[in-house]
């Protein structure tokens, strides 16, 4: 496969994994700032500028983190190259780019959302049209992670395209735990109360977690074991494992067919062997905002070795 398709593959994957996380934690800060309680808590809109990982963008355009001022940034400004918009557009303009690598169903899941979108009236809609809005958004991903599944070949556009899925994912989830557990809870708030359970609940509906939680629980939300299903446990798909296991799979299928081994392998082996001999309880000993900061590090450094190895 050509480098230039392999990539537009991967970032395809990649844009629409994205949309479908801004989509997450601006419905989850919709519920956070509907709370009564939420007024104890300002930094709800500021802490979803900083899951999105753009606050120096954000901050360079905006004076405060307010909920028109984040929805309109997150959601719709074509020049954020992290908003909703943009990442639709990217999707489509790389997924027209390989269009003979898609399957039809692919291709009309992008093409259809993107032509869908331009008919949206984003500034003008009160709350409950935007939470429509991100429910659509999530619904087209949903599509197109579905008609990839169902449709494709299991050959090396597969598994590009699994490949950024499943890297994009990992970042994701790593920011929306480590938001919350540095910035979410204001300072007066008991850390177990209403505030902080509810907050950790939302997290869990972000990831659509929640059930899948009681089921390996069955407990009461506590966060040590939210952060431990979103690390360690490999049977949630949005897992920092369950993702390692996706990465380290598919690459390990790239050095098969193309007969060569290289350092996006060697670096995935690594992390998953990480996560796989952790436990909750070393990682909150040493610090979650540590780990997280080093797995992010060490994720970005997989999606380096992958674009130098195979994108370039």
């Amino acid at each position: 496969m050509l480098s230039r398709t392999a990539d537009s593959l991967f970032w395809t994957a990649r844009y629409m994994e994205r949309a479908d996380f801004l989509a997450r934690i601006l419905d989850s800060a919709l519920r956070l700032s509907a709370m009564p309680a939420a007024k104890a808590g300002a930094n709800t809109w500021s802490s979803v500028i900083a899951s999105a990982g753009v606050a120096e963008a954000f901050y360079a355009q905006r004076h405060a983190a307010t909920e028109r001022s984040v929805r309109d940034f997150l959601a719709f400004d074509p020049q954020n190259t992290s908003s909703i918009f943009s990442c639709l557009a990217t999707a489509r303009a790389n997924g027209r780019a390989v269009r003979t690598a898609l399957t039809t169903e692919m291709w009309e899941c992008v093409n259809d959302a993107w032509h869908e979108l331009q008919q949206k009236d984003g500034p003008s809609m009160g709350r409950e049209d935007f939470s429509h809005f991100l429910e659509w958004v999530e619904q087209v991903t949903l599509a197109f992670d579905g008609s990839a599944r169902r449709t494709m070949l299991r050959n090396d556009a597969y598994w590009f395209l699994r490949l950024g899925a499943a890297l994009e994912r990992a970042d994701n989830t790593a920011r929306i735990l480590d938001v919350k557990y540095h910035l979410l809870l204001p300072e007066r708030e008991q850390v177990g109360g209403g505030l902080d359970h509810f907050q950790w609940t939302t997290i869990l509906r972000e990831v659509s977690a929640l059930t899948a939680y009681h089921w390996v629980y069955r407990d009461r939300v506590k966060p040590w074991l939210v952060a431990d299903l979103l690390i360690l446990n490999a049977q949630a798909p949005r897992s920092l494992a369950s993702c390692y296991d996706v990465v380290v799979r598919h690459l390990d299928m790239l050095a098969d067919a193309y007969g060569k081994r290289g350092n996006s392998q060697r670096l995935a082996h690594r992390i998953r062997s990480q996560l796989a001999s952790s436990s909750i309880e070393d990682i909150f000993q040493s610090g979650l905002h540590e780990f997280i900061t080093g797995f992010l590090a060490e994720n970005a450094n997989v999606a380096m070795a992958v674009a130098e190895q195979y994108l370039g």
